[in-house]
């Protein structure tokens, strides 16, 4: 006298057994082939650069360059990559230079922004070694910064007060 097993006792047994399986199929995925696959759909290829990293922390550096391109961000993608065309020119890495110049032209940064970024990076290490070489005391360095800046802000003020 075999009873009929009620389909209801079925429905969350075989929801499990489906979902165990597919957890354990993803839990076999070998991070780094997704990676792989990953970068192939977005790139093309699977760069030397990623290739040469070490396997295990492959994930979490494709992780990082995905989220560099979410919508989000509080800086435009452009002004990232020129600001890393800033930070490359003064490390100085080849590689980055090249990079960040072509995703910032990419990205539709003009001839005039990427030269402006380099000047400005440019500019801002001729100042850190005139500071840094005079040993400017940092706290002082501030003060200055401070009243310089409200000057212009005063001075900002008097001539939208004169407009008026």
């Amino acid at each position: 006298m075999n009873k009929p097993i009620q389909i209801t006792c079925v429905m969350p047994l075989v929801a499990l057994l489906l979902s165990t399986t597919l957890l354990a199929q993803e839990k076999q995925m070998d991070p780094v082939e997704k990676v792989k696959a990953e970068m192939e759909a977005a790139f093309g290829i699977y760069p030397k650069f990623m290739q040469v990293f070490p396997k295990h922390l492959q994930p979490a550096a494709w992780e990082m360059i995905k989220a560099r391109g979410n919508p989000e961000a509080a800086l435009a993608a452009k002004y990232s990559e020129l600001i890393g065309l800033g930070v490359a020119a003064q490390i100085p890495c080849d590689y980055c230079v090249y990079y960040h110049t072509q995703m910032a032209k990419m990205l539709g940064a003009s001839d005039a922004e990427i030269q402006e970024t380099i000047a400005m990076a440019a500019d801002t290490r001729h100042w850190s070694t005139v500071l840094n070489g005079s040993n400017i005391q940092f706290e002082a360095f501030k003060t200055e910064v401070d009243q310089m800046l409200a000057f212009v802000q005063k001075q900002s003020e008097d001539k939208e007060t004169t407009k008026k």
